[in-house]
């Protein structure tokens, strides 16, 4: 499909805003608490971990929504993407036998993370602030 090398630049814009503003979204609900995501309210001794990965999501979502530091914000959100999955959705997964993404929920968080590693590596795209 060559023909669609030529808009490499306007869909790999695409996959930053709306990959963004999904992250984002998620941030929004764990510090704002809207959207209400339906989720019952995490023990105490979380509370830590899911403010720290809440100001990441606000912060690098929207940075990457923009385009702004597009490689280090991704780079970051990334990370904590692969720590979400193996720390939260593979391990209490585990814990039933759920092993696989689909079972455990941790679809989203793998898609995420590859995502935004793609992007730190090609950067912003199109309709970047960081665009040259």
């Amino acid at each position: 499909m060559t023909f669609l090398a030529r808009w490499q630049p306007q869909l790999l814009g695409l996959l930053r805003i709306v990959s963004g503003l999904l992250f984002l979204e998620h941030g929004t609900s764990k510090i704002l608490h809207w959207p209400d995501s339906g989720m019952p309210p995490p023990p105490p001794e979380f509370l830590p971990i899911l403010t720290a990965a809440g100001i990441i999501e606000l912060i690098g979502g929207a940075l990457i929504t923009i385009g702004f530091q597009t490689r280090l914000a991704a780079f970051i959100c990334a990370g904590e993407m692969a720590v979400a999955y193996w720390l939260g959705h593979f391990a209490r997964g585990a814990q039933s036998g759920q092993y696989l993404p689909m079972q455990n929920g941790g679809d989203a968080a793998i898609l995420f993370c590859f995502a935004f590693l793609y992007m730190a590596a090609a950067g912003g795209g199109a309709w970047s602030v960081d665009r040259k």
